[in-house]
C-alpha cells in the first residue's frame, strides 16, 4: 500500500534536519573543506567524497538498525528513546555553545598545490578516522531512520544525503564568501542557537514516537 505523501515529506524533512543539525558543528572536517575552498583546490572531489561517505554510513546505519528492530522488536522503543535523549542533549549543548561561540578558522596552508590523490587521502582521514562520524551517522541517524519503513525510509535517507551535499557544497564552493562570516563568533552564535532549537524540536517529535 503506497504511503501518504505527508509521511514521505515528514521522513525527508526529519532526515534533512537531523543531518544538517549534526554536520554544522565546528570540526576538523568542516575546517578542511573550507580551507580547500579557499585554495580552490580539488573542491569538487572533496565535496563529493564527504557527501558520499556520510550518505553511505547513514545507509549502513539505517538498514543495520532496521534489521535489529526486526530481530529484536523490544529494542525499537529503547533506540527511539535513546535517540530522543541524545537529541535533547545535543540541542542543549548547541544552545550552550551559542553563549560562548567560537570561530571556524581555516588557514590556506602551504602555498604549493597538492595532488588530487593527496587531497582525497587527507579528506578520507578527516572523515573516516573521526569516531564521532560513526556515532552520528551509523548510530544516531541510523536509529532514527530505522523507525521509517518502505518508501519513507528511502525518503529519510534522501533527506540526509541532500543535507550533507548542500552543506559541504556551501562550505567548499562558497568558501570565499563564508570564510569572513564564519570567522566571526556572532555568526556561530546564531547558527548554534538555530541548531539547538531544531534538535530540541526533533527530540520532542522522537520522544512522542517512543
Amino acid at each position: 500500500m503506497p504511503q501518504p505523501t505527508t509521511a514521505l515529506a515528514s521522513a525527508f524533512l526529519t532526515g534533512f534536519g537531523i543531518t544538517l543539525g549534526l554536520i554544522v558543528a565546528i570540526g576538523a572536517q568542516n575546517a578542511f573543506v573550507l580551507r580547500q575552498g579557499l585554495r580552490r583546490e580539488h573542491v569538487g572531489p572533496v565535496v563529493v567524497f564527504c557527501a558520499l561517505a556520510d550518505t553511505l554510513l547513514v545507509i549502513v546505519g539505517v538498514w543495520t538498525m532496521g534489521s535489529l528492530r526486526t530481530t529484536l522488536p523490544a529494542l525499537a522503543p529503547a533506540l527511539t528513546l535513546g535517540g530522543a535523549i541524545f537529541l535533547f542533549g545535543y540541542g542543549l549543548l548547541a544552545l550552550r555553545r551559542a553563549l560562548k561561540p567560537h570561530a571556524l578558522l581555516a588557514t590556506q596552508g602551504a602555498p604549493e598545490p597538492a595532488s588530487r590523490a593527496r587531497v582525497l587521502a587527507q579528506t578520507a582521514a578527516f572523515t573516516l578516522l573521526n569516531p564521532h562520524v560513526y556515532v552520528d551517522t551509523v548510530l544516531l541517524v541510523g536509529s532514527v531512520g530505522a523507525q521509517e519503513v518502505g518508501a519513507a525510509r528511502i525518503s529519510f535517507v534522501t533527506g540526509t544525503a541532500l543535507a550533507s551535499t548542500a552543506w559541504f557544497a556551501l562550505l567548499g564552493i562558497g568558501a570565499r564568501l563564508l570564510a569572513p562570516l564564519f570567522a566571526r563568533p556572532v555568526a556561530w552564535r546564531w547558527l548554534d542557537a538555530l541548531v539547538g532549537v531544531m534538535m530540541l524540536a526533533l527530540g520532542f517529535l522522537l520522544l512522542r514516537q517512543a
